[in-house]
């Protein structure tokens, strides 16, 4: 098979990175596809809603510079003091912070991504897991993230084995704390992404 270069062969992009507390680690170039579907979704539902509005929303590929040694490539983010939004990046913590997990990035989100997006004033943190269609919220308390709650899409099996009770419970959209009337329906993070078998 012949690889044909488009645009001026010369040129390559640089690898993208991320530096977690002095280390710098080597991402994936291109994620998976369930993966990226729900990334731009998130990016897409937060873009929609606050057109006209202070804050802002970024998908991913833009670095968020915490300090000297973390600086990292959430997968969406919503930054609403605009100083901290410069040409290379958003310098300073973002109000709320998205991770799509993946089996090579699971143990830094949960351990110490999440740790310095809390010390540095992250207000909300969102960790999804596109296989299972589950959201996990967290809320700043204090300089460290409590998990809030967790939402998930049900198959009709599983809703079939629950009661009344369990079924009213399940919870169909997420509020986004930044807003009184911005939520987010759980079917808009997770469309289109079973395309990916």
């Amino acid at each position: 098979m012949e690889v044909i270069a488009m645009g001026n062969p010369a040129y390559q992009e640089p690898p993208r990175v991320e530096r977690i507390e002095g280390k710098t680690y080597l991402m994936s170039p291109r994620p998976r596809g369930k993966h990226n579907r729900a990334a731009f979704n998130i990016a897409y539902i937060f873009e929609s809603y606050l057109k006209g509005k202070t804050c802002m929303a970024f998908g991913d590929g833009t670095d968020v510079f915490l300090d000297d040694e973390n600086w990292y490539i959430p997968d969406a983010m919503i930054v609403c003091d605009r100083s901290k939004i410069k040409d290379d990046g958003i310098h300073g913590a973002p109000d709320l912070v998205v991770e799509v997990l993946s089996p090579s990035t699971s143990k830094h989100d949960r351990g110490a991504k999440m740790r310095h997006y809390a010390a540095a004033g992250v207000k909300e943190y969102w960790l999804v897991t596109p296989q299972q269609k589950l959201v996990e919220v967290y809320y700043n308390v204090g300089g460290h993230f409590e998990l809030n709650e967790t939402y998930a899409i049900y198959e009709d099996w599983e809703l079939q084995e629950m009661n009344d009770e369990e079924r009213a419970a399940a919870k169909t959209e997420i509020p986004v704390t930044l807003y009184d009337d911005f939520s987010v329906r759980l079917e808009d993070i997770f469309r289109n992404v079973d395309v990916f078998q």
